[in-house]
């Protein structure tokens, strides 16, 4: 049988309830939120919109994350202009590089969290 999905995330942070509610007020993301329009909202669930994930091992010696962390999450967005208008708003450094766009992958930017884990936010391109 395959997997159907990812099932979570899970990692540590020095102040958990912060952090979740950060991710909830400038992402959308976490317990309780709801980015699909057909999903009833969940206090223990994100319910999050499908769509495609990439799931795939960087080398070692990659340099498209920060070398001292084991992973980066991505997060698939359908209005980037809008999101980073939002995030700037909320005095979120946001950072974008033209050479990280592509029309066949989509458009890209990069913010951190509070304690410094890199997210990619990713808006997929309108034709797969």
């Amino acid at each position: 049988m395959p997997v159907l999905g990812m099932g979570g995330l899970f990692f540590r942070a020095r102040d958990p309830d912060a952090l979740t509610r950060w991710y909830r007020d400038h992402l959308g993301v976490g317990a309780g939120c709801v980015s699909d329009p057909q999903a009833q909202p969940n206090e223990w669930l994100w319910m999050a919109q499908g769509g495609p994930t990439v799931f795939t091992p960087f080398r070692q010696d990659s340099d498209y994350f920060a070398a001292d962390k084991a992973f980066m999450i991505n997060l698939r967005v359908s209005d980037l202009d809008g999101l980073i208008a939002s995030l700037e708003a909320a005095g979120i450094a946001v950072i974008t590089k033209p050479e990280w766009d592509d029309p066949l992958t989509g458009r890209f930017a990069r913010i951190h969290d509070p304690e410094g884990l890199a997210i990619e936010l990713w808006q997929p391109p309108l034709t797969p």
